[in-house]
């Protein structure tokens, strides 16, 4: 009897918060750009066994389960296309308990568009939790506030360049207004019921699920030096350049105000993200929630208010580091270091091209930093260039332009961007890493439509000149940008051809394939000037572009004969940004001319390498300052597009390429030049590649581990002409898994 009485009680409040299906919940009050709100919900559990959550928000939550903080900054920036959002889906929910139960969420709204980000029109939680005796979700039995402890202090300049391109806002926090989330048994009676708004209004759309993983953090880390700047900030120095939410304890009066933020919140003009704490009454402690990255976090304190520490903690891309380079050239490795770490610190909801100026996924950007990511992390980094590949063509326009940085407001076409992202080294490089035939499949049609029916390729073997939304090259001067798109288009066409193949149309690759020869002539034809011994437009008349150059050569364009004038252009004009230098020193490799691309490497990256940051800038030269006054800068000093030295080093020094998608079979050929040992670790999913090559004895020796699965295609460097291991000796040996010394004559 006893037992029946108290399943009665317990019963009608499971049953209670039974209602289905999940509504899209918002507050009374309105919410705007940057403010902040909080859910709530008591609920009682018979089980959490098989426990499942399903929860969207616009757009950042954080999930607190009885008082513990479970999820971290949950939710992704929208949407997977223009109409859709994310979704985080868990397959466990911890901290639930038989019994009474409460969850409480706070969400914060990025409510402007901007790069990367499309705001809905609602502020807004949906919660659907699943168990194995019932449901809770989120409806109008929940209550809501708009939570004012959290607002968006002001920018320093509310119309410049953050307002349209950064997504998300400054956070105040005051903690005299405070509600603890800790406690899981704060009183919510003053609190009104969440407001239900139907799918169409909230313009939520569909729910696509998170395609990346949850974030990972560290625990509180301590600064590796604190000191006092020159403004009489405390200056905590982080060991790298790395996204991080800073912590403060303190004792205070009430009313006290700290500003948070890091050196790299200066970016020119531009700025980035600070915090804003209001202190309470006693000894106290705060983290922001919000990410920024930078070298050093700043802090702000009044003389009145005595701090006692100072933290910080790391976030970022839940992927591990597994590939490594290595050689006797300390220049080399920290090119490689350095290019490592900007690419880390560029990815999070999406990759960017900088983490603090605007975040915004610029697909120039994104080629190299896929191609670099396979040569330095485990599988999951591709789960990013997935989502990348399929939010670009599920944001192309219906007349068939594509356009980046999206999602967002931003629609302009760069033509030789978007054809550097649907060719060569962006989709089917994407491919060849990984092996992932039906994300292929799945974007194919609206690449063709890209390629064929925007561009409208004519009979002349060229294509019309395409001037899109911003008729764009490179940064920087004397861009014969004519030229350069013909080669990006052909480019385009040679990994249009390759992925005709890979989804079954046979006839499509057929036909890429003969406009690529009629290419070859008819651009031979129009731009290669022999008086001049280079390629140009005709009515080109600034300086030679070494860009122009090298796309040709990795077009396929320009006839082995001339490799030696070209070895002589690359050592003499120097006119490519750091994005297009990638591009500049793979075709110096291409052609064999490897010691003339370390050369060129050292002479063009050697600053950047020089200085005191751990990540590369975004132009030849950075000049930055700290301080809470505008200080003039160049660029930033951690941007995407300039690590493709990376890549160079792994795939044409270490000479670790794949032969077949995901390295099933790769390709082994050191091409050391004026280095004397490299040694390289090549993640795959079949394990690592792991390669050691060194010519200080007699003969250069070839250490090689295959990975089980795998298929090793090793073939004579350059200077060398037989390959000899285990008893066999020829130009080019085939090795299965297991471990081979090699050694070439």
């Amino acid at each position: 009897m006893k037992r029946f009485i108290l399943l009665s009680l317990i019963l009608p409040l499971f049953i209670s918060c039974n209602r289905e299906p999940a509504q899209i919940i918002t507050t009374t009050q309105a919410i705007a750009d940057g403010e902040w709100q909080c859910f709530r919900r008591e609920f009682t559990l018979l089980s959490g066994e098989n426990a499942s959550l399903k929860i969207a928000a616009d757009t950042k939550y954080w999930l607190f389960v009885n008082g513990e903080l479970v999820v971290k900054e949950g939710g992704l920036k929208r949407g997977p296309n223009p109409n859709d959002s994310y979704c985080d889906v868990f397959d466990s929910l911890p901290n639930l308990k038989i019994g009474r139960n409460t969850v409480a969420v706070l969400v914060q709204y990025y409510g402007r568009n901007s790069f990367s980000h499309k705001p809905s029109a609602t502020a807004g939680l949906y919660f659907e939790l699943d168990t194995k005796y019932g449901r809770v979700v989120s409806d109008d039995t929940w209550k809501a506030i708009r939570y004012d402890a959290f607002w968006a202090p002001a920018d320093e300049n509310p119309k410049g360049a953050k307002f349209y391109r950064l997504a998300g806002a400054n956070v105040g926090y005051d903690a005299r207004k405070a509600v603890d989330f800790a406690s899981g048994d704060f009183d919510d009676s003053g609190w009104d019921n969440a407001v239900e708004v139907s799918a169409k209004d909230a313009e939520w759309g569909e729910f696509i699920a998170r395609p990346i993983p949850q974030w990972r953090w560290s625990e509180l880390q301590s600064y590796t030096s604190i000191t006092t700047n020159e403004e009489g900030a405390i200056e905590g120095k982080l060991p790298y350049n790395a996204h991080v939410t800073p912590y403060i304890r303190l004792k205070a009066k009430a009313g006290q105000r700290i500003v948070m933020c890091t050196d790299d919140y200066w970016i020119g003009p531009a700025r980035s993200f600070y915090t804003e704490y209001i202190t309470c009454d006693g000894e106290q402690e705060f983290e922001t929630p919000i990410w920024a990255n930078g070298h050093s976090v700043l802090y702000y304190v009044p003389q009145e208010v005595e701090v006692i520490d100072v933290k910080y903690r790391e976030s970022g891309y839940d992927s591990d580091f597994r590939g490594s380079f290595t050689c006797d050239n300390d220049f080399c490795n920290k090119l490689w270091e350095k290019a490592q770490r900007t690419l880390y610190v560029t990815m999070r909801d999406n990759y960017m091209d900088c983490p603090d100026r605007e975040r915004a996924q610029w697909w120039g950007d994104v080629v190299v930093e896929l191609g670099e990511a396979g040569y330095v992390f485990d599988s999951k980094a591709h789960l990013l260039t997935r989502k990348a590949i399929l939010e670009l063509m599920n944001w192309q326009q219906p007349n068939g332009v594509i356009a980046s940085p999206c999602p967002g407001w931003y629609k302009s076409e760069l033509p030789c961007q978007m054809l550097a992202s649907v060719g060569y080294y962006g989709f089917y490089t994407y491919y060849m890493l990984t092996g992932d035939s039906q994300t292929i499949a799945d974007i194919y049609p609206r690449v063709r439509k890209y390629l064929f029916e925007v561009w409208e390729p004519g009979n002349s073997g060229l294509v019309p000149v395409r001037r899109g939304g911003w008729y764009w090259g490179d940064w920087g001067k004397n861009i014969d940008k004519e030229v350069l798109q013909q080669c990006w288009y052909a480019v385009a066409l040679k990994g249009f051809a390759q992925m005709a193949r890979i989804t079954g149309h046979r006839s499509d690759a057929m036909m890429a394939e003969q406009m690529l020869d009629k290419m070859y002539y008819s651009f031979n034809d129009k731009y290669w000037n022999e008086e001049l011994q280079h390629y140009k437009t005709p009515k080109y008349k600034d300086v030679p572009d070494d860009r122009a150059q090298a796309m040709a050569i990795l077009a396929g364009f320009v006839p082995k004969e001339r490799y030696p004038i070209m070895k002589e252009f690359f050592a003499k004009y120097h006119n490519a940004s750091p994005y297009m230098e990638k591009y500049v020193l793979e075709a110096m490799c291409r052609m064999g001319y490897y010691t003339e691309a370390l050369e060129r490497m050292e002479r063009r990256f050697g600053d950047m390498v020089a200085s005191e940051h751990t990540t590369l800038w975004e132009g030849w030269e950075y000049t930055g300052g700290k301080g809470m006054t505008y200080k003039s800068g160049n660029g930033t000093y951690n941007h995407a597009w300039s690590g493709g030295g990376l890549t160079v080093l792994s795939q044409f020094i270490a000479g670790i390429e794949p032969l077949t998608p995901a390295f099933e079979t790769f390709t082994v050929s050191p091409n050391l030049a004026t280095l004397n040992m490299v040694e390289s670790v090549v993640p795959t999913k079949f394990g690592n590649i792991e390669m050691r090559a060194d010519k200080r004895d007699p003969h250069l020796t070839i250490d090689l581990t295959v990975p089980q699965g795998a298929t090793a295609k090793v073939i004579a460097p350059q200077g060398y002409k037989t390959l000899n291991c285990d008893g066999n000796s020829a130009p080019t040996l085939t090795l299965t898994s297991g471990q081979y010394t090699i050694v070439a004559e």
